[in-house]
């Protein structure tokens, strides 16, 4: 039996590149206990985190501090206290490759990088990891980062819009119940 790879949901700031906002800590604290239900990592790209707030469980306990959801921000201490919650950057040339296959999440795949559910979970499968990227703010990620991802992924089929934690629900909910299968 072959080792599966590791999926990571990654949330790409789309937002204010230099303040935090309320879109940013929301997003968090929804996505951590996601990623612990249901055994992902989590990552952020380019986040304005606050100055004082240099590593992920300093991040991870502030956000604590101000949400009540997933148990009052538990579940992100957990998955951090796992290791599983990184931060990055904005990429420059490529996202980080220990993260996986970068796929985008869009209403609007490119025909030629687009790929379906089943193909992200028989790369899970064949013990490829992915990284699975979702833009926060109202226009998704921006031109350069749509381009950089190789692969695409409309969660849809139909291109619907789907608000940022909906679609991070239906993205890890369906993943996780074909690995199950």
């Amino acid at each position: 039996m072959s080792r599966l790879g590791r999926p990571t949901i990654a949330l790409y700031n789309s937002y204010d590149p230099v303040k935090f906002r309320e879109a940013h800590r929301r997003a968090l604290a929804r996505a951590g206990p996601l990623a612990l239900a249901f055994d992902m990592n989590l990552a952020t790209i380019g986040f304005p985190f606050p100055e004082e707030l240099q590593t992920p469980g300093e991040i991870s306990d502030w956000i604590a501090t101000t949400t009540s959801i997933g148990e009052h921000g538990e579940f992100l201490k957990e998955l951090t206290n796992k290791g599983r919650f990184q931060t990055f950057p904005y990429p420059n040339r490529g996202f980080p490759p220990q993260l996986g296959n970068a796929i985008l999440m869009t209403r609007k795949p490119n025909p030629n990088r687009r790929i379906e559910v089943d193909d992200a979970v028989s790369m899970l499968q064949s013990g490829q990891s992915i990284m699975i990227i979702f833009g926060l703010g109202p226009r998704g990620v921006p031109r350069p980062i749509f381009e950089m991802c190789r692969q695409h992924m409309d969660i849809t089929s139909g291109g619907f819009s789907l608000e940022t934690c909906t679609a991070m629900g239906a993205v890890i909910g369906i993943i996780a119940y074909k690995l199950r299968e």
